[in-house]
């Protein structure tokens, strides 16, 4: 049976726990002993802003693509900044060579050693977490040349993906190597004139015209050779090259060449020493806020590396100016893709992104979610911004076509909050989406502001309610109040409306009516100084108005319907089974579970992969042997949906393709959400620790509850044999709960 233990049986040991963390991550390092072919055998490492894939070829060079958050092209495709080329006079790969490449998660660095007699090299990579550049530390027994080179593969002569320009690289000058993509053309404004907003382009400036990003390789004891190569001047036992990057929107490309060499001269006035122990300090503190290590079978193991590593690549790529790219995140590398009739394979560049560069909140969403239980904050404040800054011109849309207040958020949309150009279609008359996959599909808002309000709960951060959550929120429940019409009853009809992607032809669909239940009801429970009681009496009625849950009936069984009614079904989602993930309904610990748990039972697509949410939902409803099998499935098969990779990565946490293309964010994302919800799960101020967890998994943990609260312990043989929650007066909210009992 579920319920709560004597507390007196635990050991609350703080000190114990972060050490066995410490010791514990070095085990989750990725190593390899040989070089890699490509690009497709590269390790992903970055700053959160400024990423990179890295490999040694098997003639000894160092290769890496560079990426950046905000690299948008004209076109809103996220584009590659350019790669590099390192290659000592001494391979770090020859005939007799031992070699080991490692990823050293505690200090955020890759660390390549290559030994051959007497002789021995060592590469220490590092993009510094605090400044927008890559470090290639270089140190030989012996003397040593080297050659360093940019090597530029968008020329006018070749096909160019994502809206590429031919790079610019600049003559050389002052022993560097310059160079920038800058977008002389923009679909911004034929965005807004597609969708009857051309009138507002004065009123909120283009992001993308004249957007410029490069940049710029030094390195001292390097000198120029031509405009893309640097080579030593002299021999040398150890050589720091640097490789800045910028982007800035600017009225001229000289304007943008002064800011990255005014960067490069701040960043390298600093000494390396420090800001190397800086970058590791962020990493250390990184590593410490959370953890969740597992042990005692083979899959526990597996999953714990998946774990560990799908945050490093998360957090790698969250800190930038822009949310995480769920379809590769900062690190596509060449694509490949198989035509469907000739399976044909075509190469497509480093440019390219399967879906291209807008963004899904149905797959953007799901790396946010995990990063609450992780303690992530920092890293989804670009999520925020860019709702927060497209606010206005959303609220000015609503406005245009519909003549009242609120807003609306479109499943696909360009980064400043409309639509994709694609899915609005050219020449189309209305205000809808020609694309019926997302007509009416506006539930990103609900979810949205779900996850803000789970972001107040756990930060209880008061000015983020002010200037983002109540903001946002109450401009998309205006809109649901203000769009649609009542029933005799006086109850809301949301029609024309759909359920999700799947049910395009819907009535009261469920994920609108729990959203808002959902929705409204916590809106209810912020501290009344936080909002006006104009805003909580309209609430309070629009909650009220609402239609109830659809609900099927058959004898003495019930179970959740995906709407009150539905057709047309055209996807692979289970909308009915929103209700638990993502708005927490029905849970285990909350009334009516075998009411969900019957809706599970009769879900139409049962699968795990990508962006599938049956492995969370599975831990939300105490079902430990399919959560753990989902989970498992998840960790030990990269893409279960669809077609494997052409070339299957190296490195172990480059999910998909699945859906989205590799690596998949959706993918090792929801194993992340799935396994932290297995070990806990919160909801208002109850802690339920084990509600779905394997007798046979052991977990060394440190998660993040709400208010501010962190629970950290050990679990050995099903049993929580150590805990800590801080702060002591969070404690007595904690229910502990039998591993498996739920399944017996």
């Amino acid at each position: 049976m579920c319920g709560s233990r004597p507390w007196l049986v635990l050991l609350f040991a703080c000190a114990g726990l972060e050490a066995v963390a410490s010791d514990s991550l070095e085990a989750y390092n990725v190593v390899w002993d040989s070089p890699s072919a490509d690009c497709h055998g590269s390790m992903p490492i970055g700053n959160g802003d400024l990423a990179a894939n890295v490999w040694v070829e098997p003639n000894g060079d160092l290769v890496f693509y560079l990426s950046k958050s905000d690299a948008w092209s004209g076109d809103q495709d996220l584009l590659k900044l350019g790669r590099v080329r390192v290659r000592l006079d001494e391979p770090l790969m020859q005939e007799g060579s031992v070699f080991k490449q490692e990823l050293d998660l505690a200090t955020g660095t890759i660390r390549i050693q290559s030994e051959i007699g007497n002789m021995k090299s060592a590469i220490r990579f590092w993009i510094d977490a605090n400044n927008p550049v890559v470090n290639v530390e270089i140190e030989g027994s012996e003397a040593f040349n080297a050659q360093v080179s940019l090597e530029s593969w968008r020329t006018p002569e070749v096909k160019r993906y994502g809206g590429a320009e031919p790079d610019t690289i600049l003559c050389a000058e002052g022993d560097t190597i310059r160079w920038f993509q800058r977008n002389i053309r923009s679909v911004y404004a034929d965005n807004l004139n597609q969708q009857h907003l051309g009138h507002l382009i004065e009123k909120y400036p283009d992001p993308l015209k004249d957007l410029t990003f490069g940049g710029l390789i030094s390195g001292e004891g390097l000198e120029t050779k031509d405009a893309q190569i640097m080579v030593t001047k002299k021999p040398v036992k150890s050589l720091h090259v640097r490789v800045h990057a910028l982007t800035a929107q600017t009225e001229t490309s000289d304007e943008w060449i002064k800011q990255i060499e005014a960067q490069r001269d701040t960043v390298e006035a600093l000494p390396v020493a420090n800001t190397r122990k800086q970058h590791e300090t962020y990493w250390t503190e990184f590593w410490s806020r959370s953890r969740l290590l597992l042990s005692g079978t083979p899959d526990a193991e597996r999953v714990a590396q998946a774990y560990v590593l799908q945050r490093w690549v998360q957090s790698c790529a969250g800190r930038g100016a822009y949310p995480i790219k769920f379809n590769g995140s900062l690190f596509t590398v060449d694509g490949l893709e198989v035509d469907r009739k000739t399976k044909v394979v075509t190469e497509h560049g480093p440019d390219y992104r399967r879906w291209g560069g807008c963004y899904w909140f149905q797959n953007t969403r799901e790396p946010y979610w995990a990063m609450l239980y992780s303690g992530d904050f920092d890293q989804m404040e670009a999520l925020w911004e860019m709702y927060r800054d497209a606010l206005p011109l959303l609220k000015d849309r609503t406005h245009s076509y519909f003549k009242h207040d609120g807003i609306f958020c479109s499943e696909t949309m360009q980064f400043w909050g409309l639509n994709k150009s694609g899915d609005f279609g050219r020449n189309n008359p209305s205000f809808y989406p020609t694309n019926p996959w997302i007509r009416y599909y506006w539930d990103s808002g609900n979810e949205l502001s779900l996850m803000m309000l789970d972001f107040y709960a756990h930060s209880q951060e008061e000015a983020f309610a002010k200037t983002t959550l109540i903001p946002i929120a109450g401009e998309v429940v205006k809109f649901y109040d203000q769009h649609y019409q009542r029933n005799a009853e006086g109850k809301v009809h949301f029609s024309p409306s759909m359920a999700l992607e799947t049910w395009h032809e819907a009535e009261d669909p469920l994920p609108v009516v729990v959203g808002l239940q959902t929705v409204l009801t916590r809106l209810l429970d912020l501290p009344e100084k936080l909002t006006t009681p104009e805003q909580r009496a309209d609430w309070k009625r629009f909650l009220s108005e609402l239609p109830e849950i659809p609900v099927g009936e058959e004898g003495a069984t019930k179970w959740i319907k995906p709407a009150h009614v539905y057709s047309e079904k055209k996807n692979s989602e289970n909308p009915e089974l929103y209700a638990v993930f993502p708005y927490r309904t029905y849970t285990v610990g909350k009334p009516d579970l075998e009411l969900a748990r019957e809706t599970w039972r009769r879900r139409l697509v049962k699968r795990t992969g990508g962006w599938s949410q049956d492995a969370i939902q599975a831990a939300m409803l105490g079902l430990t042997h399919e959560a753990k099998g989902y989970v498992v499935k998840n960790v030990t098969n990269r893409s279960p949906i669809g077609s494997p990779p052409v070339v299957s990565p190296r490195f172990p946490a480059f999910w998909g393709p699945n859906f989205d293309g590799t690596p998949d964010q959706c993918h090792g994302s929801v194993t992340m959400i799935a396994l932290q919800r297995m070990l806990m799960l919160c909801d208002g101020d109850t802690i339920r620790l084990l509600p779905a967890w394997p007798k046979e998994w052991n977990a060394d943990f440190k998660l993040h509850a709400p208010q501010n609260t962190t629970v950290e312990g050990r679990v050995v043989d099903g049993k929580l044999v150590e805990l800590q929650v801080t702060p002591e007066s969070r404690r007595k909210d904690v229910i502990i709960m039998d591993a498996q009992s739920l399944n017996n």
